[in-house]
């Protein structure tokens, strides 16, 4: 359990599911606005959702294999035969040639190379939707790190702007006192040097601010000039008390990047197969049905029928070592598939146990700058209660004034650091559970999903 900012805990819960929505657990009605705006307007979604449509519409054509082809065909030709190969004088012909038929054909799938062939095209289709998945929950955990950025830059220049304030108030009263001889030229010159330090941090501070709001503006699928999404403030920003933890077998069916690994290391076995059988006998079957006529008006008349049956049988015998070493690079395919898999599970838990021990780490540190921050607020309250009775001078009320506010920037660089070490939990984790990513494309090969 972590301490949380004034009083709160984080408590982790082992084997609870992630929640679908789990930007909405910050408690932050405009965050989940943002969010819900990029994955409806991003094109990054749109590019993932027609990547994911083309893999499917492929695996299910692949399964038009486990049918029989019927094509229908219609012609005419002019012709004559010669002699030699008709046997009559003179030959035959001139003559027209009107024929229809119905032909069909098919190949057995006896060793299995059509089938595993399928299962690939529907592996590439189950990567497609983990890529889809990976990409909703990139593009909502980016969404929430970067909002949460935007908060905290805001409250900087606020923060930054109001010492700057107070340190021009104090350079006025140093060279004041410089010209009564109170004060040396070296501690003006020193006042004004710290003057102007301040003030050069203010332009990069607004600058990250501006980088980040257009990058929100990507995020969300609308122009910089369109932005304008409504200012958001850590006060406004709850930190999720519950957070569920996934057991590892729960993370290596949640992570969408493990998944598209599976999807790989699937479709690099159907291959194997493929290629093995490839190097087997292949049969077929074919068969026509039809009629041949001399005139187009007699077609399908008494006596025009013509049919034909055949049985065909394959089988590889040279194919300049061609075949075995697509078989073997299959093979090395497959080897390289199970490796990628298994980098990718040690890193999904190495970004679990990075995330979990950042956020210990962020509670001690927000810990420690809460109470830095307590210690410079009751400083500044003496020193105002001193200064009101004459006890202290201006000067001493201005840099109490300026410890306390470089402790409250200091406090909301760790508040939101220990929110987006939150939001990079929850991504960590593969976001929420969605029930449809646990379904793999089912492009069965069954009549209703079979057109021409």
């Amino acid at each position: 359990m972590a301490d949380a900012a004034d009083g709160d805990a984080q408590r982790f819960l082992a084997g609870r599911d992630v929640p679908e929505r789990w930007w909405a657990t910050f408690g932050n009605a405009e965050l989940d606005r943002r969010v819900q705006q990029a994955l409806a307007h991003s094109p990054t979604i749109a590019s993932a959702q027609a990547a994911l449509r083309q893999a499917q519409e492929n695996a299910r054509a692949a399964g038009g294999a486990l049918f029989p082809s019927v094509d229908a065909a219609a012609g005419v030709t002019r012709e004559k035969q010669s002699a030699a190969t008709s046997g009559v004088p003179g030959g035959v012909g001139p003559f027209t040639l009107y024929n229809a038929s119905v032909s069909v054909g098919y190949t057995l799938d006896l060793f299995g190379g059509v089938r595993r062939g399928i299962e690939a095209q529907q592996a590439q289709a189950d990567y497609q939707q983990a890529q889809r998945d990976s990409t909703y929950l990139t593009l909502a955990g980016n969404v929430v790190t970067a909002s949460l950025q935007e908060a905290s830059l805001r409250e900087q220049v606020r923060a930054t702007a109001q010492i700057v304030d107070w340190q021009r108030k104090t350079l006025d009263i140093a060279e004041q006192q410089q010209q009564i001889g109170a004060r040396s030229l070296s501690d003006t010159l020193a006042v004004r040097a710290q003057l102007a330090a301040t003030e050069a941090t203010l332009p990069p501070l607004r600058a990250q601010l501006a980088a980040v709001r257009n990058r929100l503006a990507t995020y969300l699928g609308t122009t910089p000039a369109q932005f304008d999404a409504a200012p958001l403030t850590l006060d406004d920003v709850r930190l999720p008390q519950d957070i569920p933890v996934s057991l590892p077998s729960q993370l290596v069916d949640q992570r969408p990047d493990i998944r598209a690994a599976s999807a790989l290391l699937h479709a690099a076995s159907a291959q194997v197969g493929v290629a093995t059988a490839n190097m087997l006998p292949q049969v077929t079957l074919s068969g026509s049905v039809g009629s041949q006529a001399l005139s187009g008006g007699d077609l399908f008349s008494t006596g025009t029928r013509a049919w034909s049956l055949g049985l065909g049988l394959t089988q590889p015998l040279f194919h300049g070592g061609e075949l075995l070493h697509r078989k073997r690079a299959a093979q090395a395919g497959l080897e390289k598939a199970d490796a990628d898999w298994q980098q990718t599970v040690l890193t999904a838990f190495q970004n679990v146990a990075d995330a979990l021990q950042a956020l210990e780490y962020d509670a001690q540190t927000l810990a420690a700058q809460a109470t830095a921050e307590q210690a410079a607020s009751k400083r500044l309250e003496l020193t105002r209660e001193q200064y009101r009775i004459g006890a202290t001078n201006y000067l001493n009320l201005l840099d109490a004034e300026r410890s306390y506010q470089q402790a409250h920037i200091t406090l909301i660089q760790a508040r939101a650091a220990r929110l987006s070490d939150t939001a990079a939990l929850y991504t960590a984790l593969g976001g929420g559970w969605r029930r449809d990513a646990a379904a793999p494309m089912a492009a069965t090969a069954s009549p209703s999903n079979v057109s021409r």
